[in-house]
């Protein structure tokens, strides 16, 4: 395990520094691709992880099993650990990881449907717990897998003007790429949303404690023209409990006419998946170059693999 990341567990993007991050952890990512290149290695061989979901996911989950293959380890692996593992009978999140760690594992790979699960986990496991997801809290293996695709299209990250678009208050990454924005000297954040949507006041806190400036638009081409990277995200309509994904008539989709404004040079990111509710990356914009949400989904092998060989290696 890295000296300086000097946590058992991967539960928030606080938790990195922007030493670690640079110096250690985009360059063991980039190893990785030469072990993929390779077709694997047997580096974890004899280890195990425990991949244990809570709610649906297909990105995350089927990239931290390719990850732990890789590098030679086994895995077992739950979709809906919520609704087909004793959760359903009552047994507790702690229950479980400790039911984990009797059965000899040698890390848990956790999405969890509530804030804190990765937490309470943690508090109660000997091996190490990856937060791959806690309801609306944080994403940060997500979050790592973005940085370090924007470290690979920008000369540094120190400076960059990045736009978060759409439900900023209900999603995860967003939250967690703000937190390892604010590593960075230099960085503005242009906030898309309708007031419905906008980001928590906990992280706008944690951007002025550390001097990130930050704007917030209902209108993406206020910003547009001006801007790095846009980082967009789909209504999270599974934790609006009924409420209505319209973003009030904010402009938080890309169009030609967003397209026509966007610097050459910028990139669009999302998390996927994306959605028919705000509409926000249409299929026909796919192919535009500024477009590299594939390459965040290979990145994210990659970056995955990183963790593990840190954690485990």
């Amino acid at each position: 395990m890295s000296k300086e990341l000097g946590l058992r567990h991967i539960l928030e993007a606080q938790q990195f520094s922007r030493g670690w991050l640079v110096e250690e952890f985009f360059s063991e990512t980039r190893s990785m691709v030469k072990v993929v290149e390779a077709r694997g290695n047997g580096l974890l061989a004899g280890r195990s992880v425990c991949i244990l979901f809570y709610e649906p996911s297909t990105r995350t989950r089927i990239s931290f099993e390719q990850a732990t293959t890789k590098l030679g380890a086994t895995f077992s692996s739950t979709e809906n650990a919520k609704e087909f593992s004793s959760a359903i009978k009552g047994e507790s999140i702690k229950d479980t990881i400790r039911v984990v760690n009797a059965l000899g594992y040698d890390a848990v790979v956790l999405r969890y449907h509530e804030v804190g699960g990765a937490t309470e986990a943690a508090s109660v496991s000997a091996i190490p717990i990856i937060n791959a997801g806690d309801g609306t809290g944080q994403h940060p293996t997500q979050a790592l897998l973005d940085l370090y695709t924007i470290s690979r299209h920008f000369e540094k990250i120190d400076g960059l003007r990045v736009a978060l678009v759409g439900d900023l208050r209900n999603g995860r990454t967003v939250h967690s790429l703000a937190y390892l924005l604010g590593k960075f000297e230099g960085i503005t954040i242009d906030l898309v949303a309708s007031d419905d949507f906008q980001i928590k006041p906990d992280i706008l806190d944690y951007l002025r404690r550390h001097n990130v400036v930050f704007r917030q638009h209902a209108d993406i081409l206020a910003c547009a023209g001006e801007i790095d990277i846009v980082y967009l995200t789909r209504a999270q309509k599974e934790r609006m409990e009924g409420k209505t994904t319209n973003n009030n008539h904010a402009r938080v989709a890309i169009d030609e006419e967003v397209l026509a404004k966007l610097p050459k040079d910028s990139i669009i990111m999302h998390p996927l998946p994306r959605s028919d509710d705000f509409g926000e990356l249409p299929e026909k914009f796919t192919n535009d170059p500024r477009v590299v949400i594939f390459e965040q989904v290979k990145n994210g092998l990659y970056t995955r693999m990183a963790l593990l060989k840190m954690l485990l290696g």
